[in-house]
């Protein structure tokens, strides 16, 4: 049936617009308007030349996440409508300069270049080149390394991690103590809050000593002759590491209240540089009336020495792709742990008519039971007053302090105390070198560099042993440098080198304050006195930059701690 032209009039709107039927979801008083960001630009109303999403473009996909990656901002996805457009004339506008370019850059050594970043292919003035900030030297070729490739070899620089690194799924890492489901969490503190804590104490007293001490052989600081390698050698002595609550002298100090808080210094150095581990760790805290005790577990991490914690792209496991066994993070770290024995004691001289004695003997050797010989070690207990004005009782702490070494001072002739470290380098262009320098090339030419990057890599490590030498009082703090002989073989190492420094100027070029660490001692403290009686334990969470205090049974840990009163270290794979 034909439709009449009357019909189709009266079928039309009785209002007077025209188009789509006007929404009231769009409106804001009655005015139409799209979402867009505070930042943006207003431009065109519309653009029908922008390319659509389904068109890859040169980029292809990469290009497409590159573009779309923030669309779930809100105005992201129409803000493009509101673009400013550059005119054409403009964009095709551009100065011609005819001037030639040099290609002398000021650097140096040869044809170094001062601010190369190691972009593009080596060229005649690039090979080989020390730059400024050059990290390696070399050839020319593609540099794969993994941090801070500025400069160096002429070739294809790539920085730490590679291409859109920050979108790589954050490590989770495994807890230093399994978290059983008895355990009551009791607080939970925040890394940003500890860093703001500051306290004030003195610089402490020495309550007892133990112990003998050899003299450090000077001949180690000195450079080693050319194409002759100092090798490290296996020194089976026995050493000690004894938890605080199994310790005899700090059973008698705490039985004479000389004390409210016990710990050792490795113990303590660890909470004091609490901000700066990555690593999980836990530390046993147990309060017996007044008293208060630091303890670690048997086998726990805090006696092992972590390698490259710190670094932007640490050592990865194997569940993360490492296929290099010798280099994991615990494989590292025990021969980090086997290779700071052998130089302590490889680094003195053994002679029993000049040594330095404690005011008493070492008092966990028993020369009826040990077949080693006793290592060069003394313990000094001091005391640390951590009160406050509105304390009505005193607050001290008893802490065991660790010397290696003694050594006579060229100038005065007086007997200067010691604590021995030692360095590794495991290989710096493997994964988790954190963009370490060739340490047998470069430590000689550039020891602040090399001692830079270390401060960088290892931040917690060092930062530990500059809380424990400055506990100590020790007058100097020896660092050796270590590399394994081949990249391959994590049983057999070398010395490059030894440097020496005062522990507390040592602290300031770290940024170090031990005002701060003693504030996060003083918390925690405060903490465990504000609750009843019992083992607690502290626990450093594996994935974030925070502490848990858990309220565990009386009998944890017990079971594993049996037998555990002393602990000899012995390296059998090193030569």
């Amino acid at each position: 049936m034909p439709v009449s032209l009357a019909d189709i009039v009266s079928a039309l709107p009785s209002d007077e617009t025209w188009g789509p039927p006007t929404t009231t979801d769009a409106l804001v008083n009655g005015v139409p308007y799209a979402p867009y960001s505070k930042g943006d630009k207003l431009g065109r109303m519309a653009d029908w030349n922008t390319e659509g999403k389904d068109r890859d473009g040169r980029g292809g996909r990469q290009q497409y996440n590159r573009n779309y990656r923030d669309q779930q901002v809100y105005g992201a996805g129409t803000s493009s409508l509101f673009a400013v457009q550059v005119a054409e004339d403009e964009s095709s506008f551009s100065v011609v300069d005819n001037t030639r370019a040099s290609t002398k850059t000021r650097g140096f050594g040869r044809g170094g270049a001062t601010f190369v970043r190691g972009r593009g292919r080596g060229g005649r003035d690039q090979r080989g080149g020390r730059g400024t900030f050059q990290r390696v030297g070399g050839r020319g070729g593609q540099q794969n390394n993994y941090y801070d490739n500025r400069g160096g070899r002429g070739g294809r620089g790539r920085r730490f991690g590679g291409w859109k690194d920050y979108d790589k799924p954050q490590r989770n890492r495994d807890s230093s103590v399994n978290i059983k489901p008895d355990w009551q969490m009791l607080e939970e503190i925040d890394f940003n809050r500890l860093a703001k804590l500051n306290l004030e104490t003195s610089t402490g007293e020495d309550i007892d000593s133990y112990g003998f001490l050899y003299y450090y052989d000077r001949i180690y600081d000195k450079q080693p002759v050319k194409n002759i390698e100092r090798k490290l050698n296996v020194v089976d002595r026995a050493a000690y590491n004894v938890t605080t609550s199994q310790d005899p002298i700090i059973h008698e100090l705490a039985e004479k209240d000389e004390a409210t808080i016990f710990a050792t210094d490795n113990i303590l150095s660890m909470l004091m540089c609490a901000p700066r581990s990555v690593y999980s760790w836990d530390i046993v805290i147990t309060r017996s009336g007044n008293k208060i005790f630091l303890d670690k577990r048997d086998g726990s991490s805090l006696d092992m020495v972590s390698v490259n914690e710190n670094a932007a792209d640490a050592p990865l496991e194997a569940s993360e792709g490492n296929k290099d066994q010798i280099n994991f993070p615990g494989a590292l770290a025990l021969e980090a742990t086997f290779i700071n024995h052998n130089f302590v004691n490889q680094t003195v001289i053994e002679s029993d008519n000049s040594k330095f004695e404690m005011q008493h003997e070492n008092p966990f050797y028993n020369p009826s039971e040990e077949t080693e010989p006793l290592a060069s070690k003394a313990y000094k207990y001091r005391r640390f007053d951590l009160s406050l004005e509105k304390d009505e009782d005193p607050l001290h702490l008893i802490v065991r302090t660790e010397l290696d070494a003694v050594v006579k001072n060229n100038i005065s002739g007086e007997d200067q105390l010691l604590v021995v470290k030692a360095l590794n380098e495991f290989d710096h262009k493997a994964q988790g070198s954190g963009g370490a320098l060739d340490w047998r090339t470069k430590l000689t030419s550039q020891r602040g560099a090399v001692v830079a990057t270390e401060m960088k890599n290892n931040s917690c490590k060092l930062a530990r042993w500059t809380v424990q030498a400055i506990l100590a009082r020790a007058d100097v703090m020896k660092l050796g440098f270590v590399s394994r002989i081949t990249p391959k073989s994590n049983d057999r190492h070398v010395i490059l080198g030894v440097m020496g420094h005062d522990p507390r100027k040592f602290a300031e070029q770290m940024n170090l304050n031990l005002n701060n660490g003693w504030g996060i001692v003083r918390t925690i403290i405060d903490m465990v006195r504000s609750m009843k009686d019992g083992k607690y334990v502290l626990v450093k969470d594996p994935n974030k930059s925070l502490l848990r205090l858990y309220e565990v049974p009386a009998g944890t840990f017990e079971e594993d701690d049996e037998g555990a009163g002393t602990e000899e270290i012995v390296d059998e794979g090193a030569e």
